[in-house]
């Protein structure tokens, strides 16, 4: 996620964006300005078509225009509503984690070092072992484990975010078992537990569930016989300067649908992604720093 300051018009105005959002955009955009020099050369020098010979209204393309604006509304609005459910629910990852190590600082004694050792891995490893589900896979280098048996029990598991929250779920109870903690007590941790699965089923609904085929695939659809048609309507009119005209055109309607594509999956590592990285790294030294 780019941290940058909101006021700073001219550094916002020339930053370059995105290199996976230009390197798509980049053909395209040398496609439809090649399309429209082919199709201004042919009608005007060759041809030598005017107005008077073809006669092509604006309007059709400024009421298209507006049809496709709310489509592009839309989209990126359901795009953002997805990246900012995300940040959310990493911030509600953010307060569980913290109220699971507060309370079990504080229903455990200073004494049970293990108990506690065992808490400080395992809760950073849950959301450590999230992050990396959301995106290719749980890598267990990044994981802190000091047992080698608790280590390979994880690196068997196909989920690995649910084992390691097996494994929480059962030092908990094996702390009611040996009286370590309350039946009350037991009750408050679960209800933290329980948060933890309930926030990544919220984040992988969002992973699992893109926008729908059909409007994706019409919206794209939409956008390119719109612009493939711009240069009929305004060749005869603006002569060479169609070719600018278009190329801005292009620009602006391509780079709304390519942002929207890029912040719909807001759990990868594109520069407007959530710094679930940072997150995580957050959350380990937060919860070190209570329970050791």
């Amino acid at each position: 996620m780019i941290a940058y300051n909101p006021k700073a018009w001219i550094s916002l105005i020339t930053h370059a964006y995105s290199r996976q959002v230009m390197k798509t955009l980049t053909p395209a955009l040398v496609v439809f300005t090649v399309f429209t020099t082919v199709v201004c050369f042919v009608m005007i020098t060759v041809l030598k078509w005017h107005e008077a010979d073809f006669q092509v209204t604006p309007a059709m393309h400024s009421l298209l225009g507006i049809v496709l604006g709310l489509f592009l509304v839309f989209r990126t609005n359901s795009a953002y509503d997805r990246w900012w459910e995300g940040r959310k629910l990493w911030g509600g990852m953010v307060n569980s984690t913290r109220n699971l190590a507060l309370k079990v600082d504080a229903f455990l004694d200073r004494g049970a070092t293990a108990d506690r050792k065992f808490f400080s891995e395992m809760i950073p490893n849950f959301i450590f072992a999230t992050k990396e589900s959301l995106r290719q896979g749980t890598q267990l280098s990044e994981l802190e484990i000091s047992d080698p048996a608790i280590l390979e029990f994880i690196g068997k598991a196909k989920h690995k975010p649910n084992r390691v929250a097996s494994l929480l779920y059962n030092r908990v109870n094996e702390l009611y078992l040996n009286k370590k903690i309350t039946g009350d007590q037991l009750i408050n941790l679960d209800k933290e537990l329980k948060d933890f699965i309930d926030l990544m089923g919220a984040c992988e609904r969002i992973k699992n569930t893109p926008i729908p085929y059909s409007y994706s695939m019409f919206l794209k659809k939409f956008i390119f016989i719109y612009i493939a048609t711009l240069p009929f309507g305004f060749v005869t009119l603006s002569g060479y300067m169609t070719i600018p005209i278009v190329f801005l055109i292009a620009f602006v309607i391509l780079s709304v649908e390519l942002i929207a594509e890029e912040i719909e999956d807001p759990f990868g590592r594109d520069v407007n992604d959530l710094p679930t990285d940072e997150l995580s790294a957050k959350i380990r030294d937060n919860i070190k720093e209570i329970l050791l």
